[in-house]
């Protein structure tokens, strides 16, 4: 017999959005927590940011967007979709290019929300401000801060299970520089940049070279004096410059900062600066979740969590869905969704908490030995396929098809090949047959 349960999902992102509708499509009862007044989480645009440009300052006023204007989707709109629902080209949309632009995906995602009703289940402008276990009992207390109606009452209800989408990229992680409390120069966390002008005929530092540090980079270079990038860089890209861009250099990481403000490099390079942009990424917080230390965050690691999901000792009744980092999200996010509410309706069974432990610290010692770092626990990488095919196998699903895997390989191809112009070079006419399954992949084909 399958059970229904009364779910809350915290957030109304990608997450979030696909979560809500599987749950739904298993008959539970479904109520989603936004804090925004739309769904989109992330892809909200606002032109608002931070009061304070590092987002350190924990009374600062808070903007929950890390958009720029002119920012368009580092994956081809093929991998930004879900299993079931594509994300359609030349449609009649507003920007039918494979790359769009970000408000393309909001629209996108406005309306999957529509239709498959996620806007009835969702409270928006409703914060969640804490969630705890029943003590002694079954069931989680959720509280909640509505933002409009005036007042400052929290609301709270009881849910037999709660499914966290709240996503990663809230709070900006910034550098720890030696000497950089000294110095007098502009910064900011490239979660606050909206706009290249203010850098005009600057010498601008960018601190990390992940998708964000890429675009910024050649954006300030138009206007900009330099644009100088400190990254973990390989002897080889020592000194190394762009092609399109003669006054972007890169450089490996900063050694510190002297007191007269010029920047030193760890193969000793000196450079005066004006400014300093954090890209550094983001920290994962739950500053809502109160499990009495069951679950933690250490260096970015949320933990445990079976198959970066389950909590085992609070398994299936506490989930977490889109944790998981350098992967298409989209359908990561939907095969979790899936899974969690196979979960609860009873349709599928977990391992022992005792064999999902075991598996937790397989991982983590399979890290440790390969020398990775706790803050890459839920980056999966070269592992993508590997994890989504296990959850689909495990759901009971068809093969996902090879040429998604593929398509994420290539694209990943062109960012570490800094091939600034992969998206409007793109050939769409490679791989429409690949994706109608008319032509065999061979990896030599694209170079």
């Amino acid at each position: 017999m399958s059970r229904s349960v009364k779910v809350a999902v915290i957030g109304a992102g990608v997450s979030g959005l696909v979560a809500a509708r599987e749950l739904k499509r298993e008959h539970h009862n479904v109520v989603v927590f936004e804090k925004n007044t739309r769904v989109g989480g992330t892809w909200v645009y606002t032109p608002e940011t931070d009061s304070d440009p590092l987002s350190l300052d924990p009374n600062r006023s808070i903007v929950r967007s890390s958009l720029y204007p002119s920012l368009r989707t580092n994956l081809p709109r093929q991998l930004m979709e879900f299993l079931d629902y594509p994300f359609r080209q030349n449609d009649g949309r507003v920007d039918p290019r494979t790359f769009p632009c970000h408000e393309e995906v909001l629209r996108f995602l406005e309306e999957f929300a529509d239709e498959f009703g996620i806007n009835e289940l969702t409270r928006f402008g409703t914060e969640v401000v804490k969630v705890e276990k029943m003590e002694g009992e079954e069931g989680w207390v959720v509280e909640s801060r509505a933002s409009h109606g005036g007042g400052d009452s929290v609301c709270r209800e009881v849910f037999d299970s709660v499914v966290v989408c709240s996503g990663h990229n809230v709070a900006p992680s910034v550098a720890e520089v030696c000497g950089i409390e000294k110095w007098r120069g502009f910064q900011m966390h490239s979660h606050n940049y909206r706009d290249p002008q203010p850098f005009q005929g600057q010498v601008v530092i960018l601190i990390g070279l992940g998708p964000t540090s890429f675009d910024i980079s050649r954006e300030i270079a138009l206007v900009a004096k330099e644009v100088h990038v400190s990254v973990r860089l390989n002897p080889a890209k020592k000194g190394m410059k762009l092609e399109d861009f003669a006054n972007v250099r890169f450089h490996p990481m900063i050694k510190c900062i002297n007191e007269d403000g010029f920047v030193v490099f760890e193969d000793g390079v000196t450079i005066y600066a004006d400014s300093i942009i954090h890209c550094t990424g983001y920290k994962n917080e739950l500053p809502f979740l109160e499990t009495n230390g069951v679950v933690s965050i250490d260096e970015n690691r949320v933990g445990p969590l079976y198959k970066h999901v389950f909590p085992p000792s609070l398994a299936p009744w506490l989930s977490f869905i889109g944790l998981t980092e350098l992967d298409s999200v989209f359908p990561v996010s939907e095969l979790q969704g899936k899974w969690v509410a196979k979960v609860l309706s009873g349709k599928m069974v977990l391992p022992t908490e005792e064999e999902m432990m075991k598996s937790i610290q397989q991982h983590y010692q399979l890290m440790l030995q390969n020398g990775l770092p706790k803050r890459f626990t839920h980056f999966l990488g070269p592992y993508q396929p590997d994890y989504k095919h296990w959850l689909a196998e495990h759901l009971g699903l068809p093969p996902l098809k090879d040429w998604r895997d593929a398509m994420f390989t290539h694209n990943i191809k062109n960012f570490f090949e800094m091939n600034g112009g992969f998206r409007d070079e793109w050939d769409d006419d490679y791989w429409d047959p690949i994706m109608n399954n008319t032509k065999i992949f061979h990896s030599s084909n694209q170079s």
